[in-house]
């Protein structure tokens, strides 16, 4: 039976899935690319000057650091994007319980699921970050950061690491998200699970406040600590808090959501809807304040570090430090959309009904665009508090200034990528969404 309802739910929902198998893919070859760039950093065949030259450049630290990085991205979005698209399943799960299946069997049916899309994404992302780690070692050595004598060498590890890694987070997510529907009494199941939960997890709620505490205490110690240290202790910073600020996700959501009725009509009706899928929509948070913090942080620390001393910062260290932020802040950014596709095309029956009493689509685009609005001034807002309690300890660590400095016109840029980011989530699947006639996506999606 576990079988049956596996392959039931993949035929199904195959859109549910695709967004997972993509974050997946990539969190592949994120870990697969460091473990590869680390592996062949250590396995130079390098003369001692050359070794030593390589040692100077720190270029093996970043290195270890990227695995460590990617390893932490990895668990932590792939957790998230699984769990969105598992909870997309709790009514069918309440249905396969009401007719006698066991929350073991459930449970055991939601696991394969999981397993059934994250292996063959890890297997086609390993050799695609393989690929990208190529391409560093190549441009590194191309600026003249690393000896030209380095070449890539494939990590043994790569599959087996990012296999459990990707395996490992995808089961966790998923069952996450399946315990409550499977374990819920039988005469309640279908009525939980057709309304959205208003109330706030406490104990969710008390972990986020302890990560973004943690974080802040961190950034103290740094602007106290040693300068030396400053940069890559300002890394773990901005992780905790942006942990803490997926925690805390339904609460800054449902904090920000009255702003839309500024907007009349269109804005109170998408204020309702932010307040009911406060705990979906959350799930993309952790994703778009890590994008907007990484940007944010690596970006600003340029400008302010040009800014004060008056100098350029040389090509190849910029190149060497952008590169590596670029990859994490593409696989933050793909992960958000992911997360934002799932949920807004696991409401074609709400947008379906709301048409059929009446709604054009005009209104309920307008809704939805009003609804990203505020989830994208939410993410900017966190985002930007995560990325100056990051940012100012580290700039006063090592460039001996509070006052970050940024230009207006890539702020005014990063603030259309951000936006657009949103948008591409949301608008242009509800574009898609309501492009058939609504008794239609009732009838196809009961």
């Amino acid at each position: 039976m576990s079988a049956g309802l596996t392959l039931q739910a993949l035929r199904k929902q195959p859109w549910a899935f695709a967004g997972p198998f993509v974050t997946q893919c990539l969190a592949a070859a994120l870990v697969s690319g460091a473990l590869g760039a680390d592996s062949s950093l250590s396995r130079a065949r390098l003369d001692p000057a050359a070794r030593r030259a390589l040692t100077e450049s720190q270029i093996p630290e970043m290195a270890v650091l990227f695995v460590v990085v990617s390893v932490y991205l990895t668990a932590l979005i792939v957790g998230l994007t699984m769990t969105s698209s598992i909870a997309r399943q709790g009514r069918d799960i309440a249905l396969v319980r009401a007719v006698g299946a066991t929350p073991g069997r459930v449970c055991r049916a939601v696991a394969a699921q999981a397993a059934v899309v994250a292996v063959p994404a890890t297997v086609l992302g390993v050799p695609l970050g393989a690929l990208l780690a190529h391409v560093w070692l190549a441009g590194l050595t191309g600026h003249g950061v690393i000896p030209p004598g380095v070449t890539f060498h494939p990590s043994a590890a790569a599959l087996p690491a990012a296999l459990g890694i990707t395996v490992g987070a995808s089961l966790v997510g998923a069952l996450v998200a399946a315990v409550r529907p499977a374990r819920v009494r039988l005469a309640t199941a279908l009525i939980e699970t057709s309304v959205s939960p208003r109330r706030v997890s406490m104990v969710r709620t008390a972990i986020g406040v302890v990560f973004v505490a943690g974080g802040v205490v961190l950034s103290i110690l740094i602007a106290n600590g040693d300068r030396a240290k400053a940069d890559g202790s300002s890394l773990f910073t901005m992780l905790a808090l942006c942990v803490g600020a997926g925690f805390l996700g339904p609460v800054l959501l449902r904090l920000t959501a009255p702003l839309a009725r500024l907007f009349g009509g269109t804005g109170a009706m998408a204020a309702d809807n932010l307040a009911v899928r406060a705990k979906a929509l959350s799930g993309a948070l952790v994703p778009l304040v890590l994008a907007i913090a990484f940007a944010m942080v690596k970006v600003v620390a340029h400008t302010t570090s040009v800014h004060v001393r008056g100098a350029p910062e040389p090509a190849a260290q910029v190149w060497t430090e952008y590169s590596g932020t670029a990859v994490y802040v593409a696989f933050a950014a793909v992960a958000a959309v992911n997360t934002l596709v799932t949920v807004l095309l696991a409401r074609r029956r709400e947008l379906a009904v709301t048409r059929l009493v009446g709604a054009s689509r005009l209104r309920m685009l307008a809704v939805i665009v009003c609804e990203a609005l505020m989830v994208t001034v939410t993410a900017l807002l966190v985002g930007t508090v995560v990325a100056m309690v990051t940012l100012v300890p580290m700039l006063h660590g090592i460039l001996g200034t509070w006052m970050p400095y940024l230009p207006p016109g890539q702020l005014a840029v990063g603030l259309a990528a951000v936006i657009g980011l949103v948008l591409l989530g949301t608008v242009v699947p509800a574009l898609v969404a309501m492009r058939r006639p609504p008794v239609e996506s009732l009838a196809v999606d009961p």
